[in-house]
């Protein structure tokens, strides 16, 4: 295509402002790829530390409500309040249904209350879960987070966290009273205790074999929940909508128990198209700021074209291609560029704890869709410059 040929020919003309202008284009693209790599990989990095330590769909007993007549002979609900603890009983039939689920790796019933463990005049609040020895990670890698002890609950023992050992002076294997909000007591071994790195779990939660929770919490038949692992967590507001379908209990996905998570994320990402669109319009500003003034200073070139017969609508094709191919060019550029920046920072630099300095995911840096973005809004931003060029007057050009 001669028009194609011409824009090459224009760009090659001045090695260094082209050279200049797709370096730019480069940068403002290497900019967009590395905040793109950055802010997804921080979602995902945060998404799969999250959904790592916390069930991804929970089911429990709904909230029981009492009718009350109104003195109005109306119906007034009221929540019942009684020391029976909700549970659910059937429990064993709703495991049976989450299971044949898709996606659905692990289903987990559990007894969950809360107690003190005394030790001396020392004495700390704990939330109680009681879960089946087989299941130790089933929901949470505990095995993998034992820094004292092992995480082998078949022998009736006690698992807890680092913050909540330091406060009571614990080690593994030495006794504690655990004293559940039943009023019923028992002295208990520790078995084991983890880090997983959270301070609400380190210092308030603690584990036991399911056997030895129901007598502490007076549950010798039902449980309390049922906690259910996904190998995708954003399918679980899916699965849950499945089960409340399905199952009268209270379904909750952990995106509705972490809402604030979801809004941090929400607001990064609007951040980060913020970022990426002002890299957008650099690109059209600079690139449209070049090819005007390439446009003034071939005005005798474009008016003996125009004098010899040539279209105004060759003349701005010619301006349309130049950003096209600067575009394209700078784009496949600060891609590739940017990919190599993203993978030295997420595998050549290891920050103080070993892992990556900076949570960047590499392959989530929007490569498509900036090479796009790019070669369009170049083509866009030429549109200006060629009309100018379209417009001279053949006449006029060539006296000046």
């Amino acid at each position: 295509m001669f028009a194609l040929r011409v824009a090459f020919r224009y760009l090659t003309a001045n090695r260094v402002q082209s050279g200049l202008l797709i370096g730019g284009v480069a940068l403002s693209v290497i900019v967009f790829v590395f905040m793109t790599a950055l802010i997804r990989g921080l979602a995902l990095f945060l998404t799969v530390q999250t959904t790592g330590q916390i069930a991804h769909v929970e089911m429990e007993p709904p909230r029981r409500i009492a009718e009350v007549m109104g003195p109005d002979a109306r119906f007034a609900a009221q929540p019942i309040s009684t020391f029976q603890r909700q549970q659910i009983r059937n429990w064993q039939l709703m495991v049976d249904q989450a299971e044949q689920l898709d996606h659905v790796v692990a289903v987990v019933p559990e007894v969950n209350g809360n107690g003190f463990l005394v030790r001396g005049t020392a004495v700390a609040p704990i939330a109680l879960q009681g879960i089946d020895p087989s299941q130790i990670d089933a929901i949470i890698p505990l095995s993998k987070s034992i820094i004292d002890g092992s995480a082998d609950l078949s022998t009736g023992g006690l698992l807890i966290g680092a913050e909540l050992a330091e406060d009571l002076g614990l080690r593994a294997g030495v006794p504690v009273i655990l004293r559940s909000d039943r009023g019923i007591e028992r002295l208990i071994p520790v078995t084991g205790i983890f880090r997983i790195g959270l301070s609400n779990v380190d210092r308030r939660v603690a584990y036991l074999s399911i056997a030895v929770a129901r007598p502490l919490l007076a549950l010798p038949n039902g449980v309390t929940s049922v906690s259910i692992k996904l190998d995708d967590p954003a399918l679980a507001p899916l699965i849950a909508e499945q089960l409340k379908r399905q199952l009268p209990l209270k379904v909750t996905a952990w995106q509705e128990k972490n809402r604030n998570l979801e809004t941090a994320l929400e607001s990064q990402g609007r951040t980060g198209n913020f970022i990426q669109a002002f890299a957008l319009i650099a690109i059209m500003i600079s690139i449209a700021s070049a090819l005007l003034l390439t446009s003034v200073r071939r005005r005798g070139e474009i008016g003996i074209m125009r004098s010899f017969g040539i279209s105004r609508g060759f003349v701005a094709s010619v301006f349309v291609f130049q950003g096209v191919i600067i575009g394209l060019a700078g784009s496949l550029i600060g891609s590739a560029l940017g990919y190599r920046l993203c993978l030295f920072l997420s595998e050549g630099i290891t920050g103080p704890d070993g892992g990556p300095l900076l949570p960047i995911a590499p392959a989530e840096g929007g490569y498509v869709l900036v090479i796009v973005l790019t070669v369009v809004g170049s083509a866009i931003s030429a549109i200006l410059p060629a009309q100018a060029a379209a417009r001279l007057d053949p006449v006029e050009a060539i006296q000046q």
